[in-house]
């Protein structure tokens, strides 16, 4: 099983957040410098010392986040919080312990107070672990708004692109026509079908839509694709009388995985299968599930990004809780969606 989630530690491999790292850090010892105290101000070697040991430490810290990075995310989620977090507290009190003992009694410039070396080492874990803490919330926060961005960009753009691509306009078209004279009740039907989806997917990811709406959209696509495909295509939808047909939802979020579904495992398959569509609450989470028969041939990366833009979008929407999981088990490739109902 494979689950799709934003990763909370950012690419402290990059050049953009080191500069950060390194500015928050002069930044402090600049705060250091100009805060009152009884001890005489720093003079500018003792400034030039301590600065240089603060970019130091700010550096090491970096760049062991860095090379660790793939590590950590493989770890539950607040483990790995709590050791990128002691990390760089490890790497201060270590730094500022080992100078003492070389440079401390000696008269260092980096003790103008003389302090003891515990003393010093315990001050810089305890102001590294706060500066630390902030650094690391501000990368993830920009990284999730960078993340949404791209994910709703993304979305609009696939929903024109795939909903509207020309050939399944033209499939449609060609559907339409030949049930005007021998079936026009249906022929109405798949126009109306035909033009929510247009609909939906010139709204794109803005605004906010239902799960009952998602339901019916996907719905939709489904019934025009049954109209090509046949009984090659199969559908069952089970929905528990407890579901919230209200729910609020981001849009466009069930569609694009029935069209997965259809695309990369339906119409891949001669005999064609069954799509089943699940949904029952689970404690305090809504279960979305859906089932459908898959070729033994991996199916385009689209797939894959598909899944990470809706995993993107329903963090955004419902916090860490929410998740996307999809699994692929003999012939049947099966895609969950979990929401908290609180």
């Amino acid at each position: 099983m494979v689950a799709i989630r934003t990763p909370w530690l950012t690419d402290l491999c990059r050049v953009s957040r080191l500069l950060v790292v390194v500015a928050a850090a002069q930044l402090v010892v600049i705060v250091a410098a100009l805060a009152p105290a009884e001890a005489p101000r720093w003079g500018i070697g003792t400034f030039a010392a301590i600065s240089g040991l603060a970019q130091w430490i700010a550096l090491t810290a970096a760049i062991a986040l860095c090379k660790l990075r793939a590590p950590l995310l493989a770890l539950p989620r607040g483990l790995g919080m709590v050791l990128a977090w002691a990390l760089p507290v490890l790497i201060a009190a270590a730094s500022l312990w080992l100078v003492g003992q070389i440079d401390l009694g000696a008269g260092s410039p980096l003790a103008p107070a003389r302090a003891p070396v515990a003393t010093l080492s315990g001050n810089a874990a305890a102001i590294t672990g706060l500066i630390a803490a902030l650094v690391l919330r501000y990368f993830y926060l920009q990284d999730h708004w960078q993340a949404q961005v791209n994910a709703l960009a993304k979305s609009e753009f696939e929903a024109l692109q795939a909903r509207i691509r020309p050939h399944f306009l033209f499939n449609s078209m060609n559907t339409i026509a030949s049930l005007i004279r021998r079936d026009p009740a249906t022929a109405e039907r798949v126009v109306e079908d035909l033009s929510e989806l247009f609909r939906a997917a010139l709204v794109g990811g803005q605004g906010e839509s239902t799960l009952g709406d998602e339901i019916e959209l996907a719905q939709r696509y489904l019934a025009i694709e049954r109209l090509r495909l046949g009984e090659r295509l199969q559908v069952r939808v089970e929905l528990a009388d407890d579901v919230p047909m209200a729910m609020p939802m981001p849009r466009l979020i069930l569609q694009p995985l029935v069209e997965n579904a259809i695309v990369h495992g339906i119409a891949r398959l001669d005999a064609g299968g069954e799509v089943l569509l699940q949904a029952w609450r689970d404690g305090d989470a809504l279960r979305l599930r859906l089932s459908n028969p898959t070729p033994r041939e991996p199916g385009p990366a689209s797939n894959t990004h598909a899944l990470a833009s809706i995993a993107q979008r329903l963090g955004y929407r419902f916090g860490p809780s929410a998740r996307v999981t999809a699994e692929r088990e003999g012939s049947q490739y099966r895609c969950e969606l979990w929401l908290p109902l609180t």
